[in-house]
């Protein structure tokens, strides 16, 4: 039996080896929070739903699901312990085993989808731009080894060197910036164009406000089992909480309404990424959000390899974490994205019932010796497998209510009724 001592992914970080204060949960979780597939998603809204619902969804949701996120992260202080952690703690070490893997999955899936992203981007930077030719197998082999081998290198570092030296000081102000800019061309054209009538556009119904909200809620609650792996680094739980939650806040709000507006005043089909290059210095700007891209794929390599580390501890997290990058560098060479994406959706829904049971079992109820029981919690089981089917059920019978919420609070409410009420050391 492996000793669990000698595995960093499920021993608590002890307090004096915790860096991260309130500025650098902010800078993180706010750079994290920005990024061109965020922008791309706050585009969908358009022209399903009307301005000043849109507005209200990405507000409340973005909300919503970033305080989700940041109870998880106060979660992650609480205990020390990384999301593979969590896991093993609710749901024992054998059965454990089953979410881990498919977090690994979806994980190296979306590092695959982040290159996609950064490759894209870039060939479109080179052949719009630029005047390039950028196309063709070699321009795109090229590229991505160019994103993905910078991304295998970035985890032959440190991890909380990377968010507290290069996020907090050098990355935080440059993506600010590139935002502050994109917003002052688009809401300028906007202005020029009629703000009035602009607001008082009307969508088609095709959605209703529930849906919306899940839309905006979505992307916050894709990182719920990725938080608590830096959580747990934490100096305390009070700042875990407000930094996460400031930051994943602001970045959600201002990328998501951004992808709004930025449809609303294109034409339909265009291409996004097109229309932020063709803006006033939008050369600049969407450069710079393309590097702030590298950390969200370093986000999902850290997490995976910490998962993965859980599994066989034998190998280092660097050293896992240099594998997986290699690993989704080929990936983004090989498979087509548009059938890939159905499936990493598919796979994000089952961490929504997962942690609605993980928060509602031990978020005020954690004892240390929790973490060291070889038995399967077979309730818990029962209820994320429940969960599972009610998200997909009020996806498919009932998409006008949102399937994020009411999957999340029933769990959580079931795995706080069933929570054993006393726990073995």
């Amino acid at each position: 039996m492996q000793s669990y001592s000698q595995n960093q992914a499920l021993t608590p970080i002890p307090h004096k080896e915790r860096a991260f204060s309130f500025q650098s949960h902010v800078s993180l979780w706010f750079s994290l929070g920005v990024g061109l597939l965020v922008i791309q998603v706050g585009a969908f809204l358009v022209p399903a739903v009307g301005t000043k619902d849109a507005f209200t969804a990405i507000v409340l949701g973005s909300v919503i699901g970033s305080a989700l996120l940041a109870i998880t992260a106060w979660l992650g202080c609480q205990t020390g312990l990384s999301s593979a952690g969590l896991m093993h703690s609710v749901y024992g070490h054998n059965f454990a085993r089953i979410p881990i893997i498919l977090n690994i999955i979806q994980l190296v899936g979306w590092t695959t989808f982040e290159l996609v992203i950064m490759r894209d981007g870039t060939l479109a930077i080179f052949s719009n731009a630029l005047g390039f030719e950028a196309s063709g197998t070699t321009a795109l082999v090229l590229t991505t080894a160019l994103w993905g081998g910078l991304l295998s290198l970035l985890m032959l570092g440190s991890m909380l060197t990377l968010v507290r030296t290069f996020i907090n000081r050098f990355g935080l102000p440059l993506v600010i910036g590139s935002l502050v800019w994109l917003s002052w061309h688009f809401y300028g054209l906007l202005a020029k164009n009629g703000l009035p009538a602009f607001l008082a556009k009307q969508g088609d119904d095709s959605i209703g406000m529930a849906a919306a909200l899940d839309i905006v809620i979505a992307m916050p609650v894709s990182w719920l089992p990725l938080v608590a792996d830096y959580a747990r680094y934490g100096k305390t739980r009070v700042s875990t909480f407000n930094g996460t939650l400031l930051g994943y806040t602001i970045a959600n709000i201002w990328c998501y309404g951004l992808g709004f507006v930025v449809a609303g005043l294109s034409d339909p089909g265009s291409d996004l990424v097109t229309t932020l290059l063709l803006a006033q210095g939008g050369l600049l700007a969407l450069s710079l959000i393309l590097l702030d891209e590298v950390d969200n794929a370093y986000g999902d390599v850290y997490s995976a390899a910490v998962c993965t580390h859980s599994l066989k501890p034998e190998i280092t997290i660097r050293h896992w974490g240099v594998g997986i990058g290699l690993l989704c560098t080929v990936l983004a060479m090989i498979l087509p994205m548009q059938a890939l994406e159905p499936f990493l959706l598919l796979l994000s829904s089952i961490f929504v019932p997962l942690y609605g049971v993980i928060l509602g079992r031990i978020l005020f109820a954690y004892h240390d010796g929790d973490r060291h029981s070889t038995t399967s919690r077979s309730i818990a089981v029962l209820i994320w497998l429940f969960g599972i089917a009610l998200f997909h059920g009020l996806t498919q019978l009932a998409p006008e209510w949102g399937a994020t919420l009411p999957t999340l609070v029933l769990t959580a409410l079931l795995g706080q009724l069933t929570r054993p009420r006393v726990v073995a050391a």
